[in-house]
């Protein structure tokens, strides 16, 4: 595992929630050598995403602004970690932000994001409060879609389960899940219909 950077793009609105803490159990497995990076996006807003496809050129976010730092974040990263509640069945919106960025990224002349995020991990983490696991599948597919749209591997989700604050350290499968989830080989990412 030497030589990984992992970068954990914490979703959610309020720290050290069910799922920021089952992401931080996950992550006290990594061997001591693992550079370990820790991003709460309530802490550090994007701003609306524009498309502006069609409309402008793009240019590199400027040096010192959030974009920039989540952007050189993104791009250091080896493995990176959405860490974001189940918010209506999907992604928190601050995590759906910092995807939709995503799509500015890949048209910004001279950084070919698509390239320099191909091979590398995506992972999620997510708390939820329904005991059937089922209702996280629009979580897990945008996760999924989004890696095998970038050329990525993805390692799968780790539920667990929670609704008040701290529950889900009373998930003992899921804290047992945690002990060897980033231990596992994460397949190349493919859409649904790939089979």
């Amino acid at each position: 595992m030497t030589g990984r950077r992992f970068l954990f793009v914490l979703g959610s609105s309020r720290a050290d929630g069910n799922t920021e803490l089952l992401a931080r159990k996950a992550a006290e497995q990594l061997p001591a050598d693992v550079e370990q990076r820790w991003i709460s996006l309530a802490e550090h807003p994007l701003p609306d995403f524009v498309d502006q496809r069609r409309d402008s050129d793009h240019v590199r976010p400027p040096a010192g602004s959030t974009p920039a730092l989540l952007l050189d974040a993104t791009l250091a990263a080896t493995d990176l970690v959405i860490v974001s509640p189940l918010y209506w069945y999907s992604v928190s919106g601050h995590t759906k932000r910092y995807l939709d960025h995503w799509s500015g990224w890949l048209r910004t002349p001279g950084m070919d994001f698509k390239a320099a995020m191909a091979g590398r991990t995506l992972w999620g983490v997510t708390a939820l409060a329904h005991e059937e696991t089922e209702v996280a599948a629009p979580l897990i597919g945008t996760l999924n879609n989004s890696a095998a749209y970038m050329g990525m591997r993805f390692g799968g989700v780790l539920l667990g389960n929670g609704s008040a604050r701290g529950d889900v350290l009373n998930d003992t499968d899921a804290l047992a899940r945690a002990k060897t989830f980033f231990a596992q080989e994460a397949p190349l990412a493919r859409f649904p219909y790939e089979g």
